[in-house]
């Protein structure tokens, strides 16, 4: 682990304290490429910089950013380093539905120190929402006891398992109802996987997460038994406008690059200025629409940025040409991850439009 910085903590999504971390996590960004690369020092950094703070109220510990200002600072974060910035997706996502829960001794046991960064927490819940949906027999099953729930089965998709100090997971009952919980690395029967090797993004360490007869009691509960427990208003969000918000972080990134090199090849202008001005007027689209201030479609923003993070990230790589796919070179990185948001919590729509476009189809 190298030394750390002196990192401010950032107040505002103005503050030049959040530019000074964007650049340690960009100049840390191409360590992160296989599982065995945890982005530990990345994560440290934007503890110390109270980024987890960001997400919650002052009354539990946190600073209260609105929406808006939560949306610019993932975006900031995204064009420096993505696979830190998908990390703390994940870890939000834990920690929103912990602080959300109305378990007092649930919040009190982990809220202050994931918000401080000594623990990591993370989020097994995909099966509710987009993965294995189509399966009859729940992947992730929990049957009630004398002493409160048994889990059995598995969440496919855990981001930081191997690392995770607790697992927010969610299971199905056989009557069709769901509950969260929040269990402990610890517990007797839960198996992490090591990690999985991806085209991108190999250092969040994504991989299943294992559930043998794992007994959990009222104290771990987050919500539920209930139907539809994703909509039962607990904190966090899944997929739509967050992972919206990553891709065109990506877009960015991307589009920076070009616009560094027109400085010396002129021949990039014209293009460089077409994508600088969809990327702002997306952003802006985005902003209205975690503002509530707009009526938008979340599925048409994510149509959008799908498409602008593939296409200025090729373009990127074009300009850079044969440096750019030189193994580690960023504009190689940034057209792996791109693909990325062609699966993550993709809506069916979406991929069937894009799937279209591809084969020359109007959808």
């Amino acid at each position: 682990m190298s030394d750390l910085p002196s990192i401010a903590i950032v107040s505002a999504p103005t503050d030049p304290s959040l530019e000074q971390l964007a650049e340690y996590l960009s100049d840390q960004s191409s360590r992160w490429s296989s599982v065995s690369d945890w982005p530990l020092d990345a994560l440290q950094a934007c503890a110390a910089a109270g980024v987890y703070r960001w997400f919650i109220e002052p009354h539990q510990g946190g600073v209260g950013w609105n929406t808006a200002d939560q949306t610019r600072g993932y975006l900031r974060l995204a064009q420096a380093d993505l696979t830190t910035t998908f990390v703390i997706t994940q870890y939000m996502g834990a920690i929103r539905r912990i602080a959300g829960s109305g378990n007092q001794p649930l919040i009190n046991r982990w809220l202050p120190s994931l918000l401080s960064g000594e623990s990591f927490g993370t989020v097994g819940i995909s099966h509710l929402t987009t993965s294995r949906q189509h399966l009859r027999k729940p992947v992730m099953s929990a049957r009630q006891n004398d002493h409160g729930f048994i889990l059995n089965g598995m969440a496919p998709w855990v981001t930081g398992v191997a690392h995770a100090d607790v697992y927010v997971v969610g299971a199905a009952m056989d009557d069709g109802r769901e509950l969260l919980a929040a269990v402990p690395r610890d517990s007797q029967g839960v198996q992490p996987g090591p990690g999985i090797s991806l085209v991108a993004l190999s250092a969040s360490v994504t991989d299943r997460l294992e559930f043998d007869h794992v007994q959990i009691d009222e104290s771990m509960l987050i919500a539920g038994p209930v139907q539809n427990v994703m909509q039962s208003g607990v904190g966090g969000r899944t997929g739509g406008l967050q992972t919206s918000t990553l891709a065109i972080g990506l877009a960015r990134a991307a589009i920076t690059f070009l616009s560094e090199e027109t400085t010396r090849r002129e021949e990039l202008t014209a293009a460089t200025r077409e994508l600088t001005s969809e990327v702002d007027a997306l952003e802006s689209l985005l902003l209205l629409a975690v503002s509530g201030a707009a009526d938008c479609d979340t599925a048409d923003i994510r149509g959008k940025a799908n498409r602008l993070v593939l296409r200025s990230t090729q373009a990127a790589l074009t300009a850079a040409k044969g440096a750019g796919y030189v193994n580690g070179h960023p504009v190689g990185r940034w057209c792996q991850q791109a693909l990325f948001f062609l699966v993550w919590s993709c809506p069916q729509a979406v991929s069937t439009a894009h799937l279209c476009e591809l084969a020359g189809i109007e959808s």
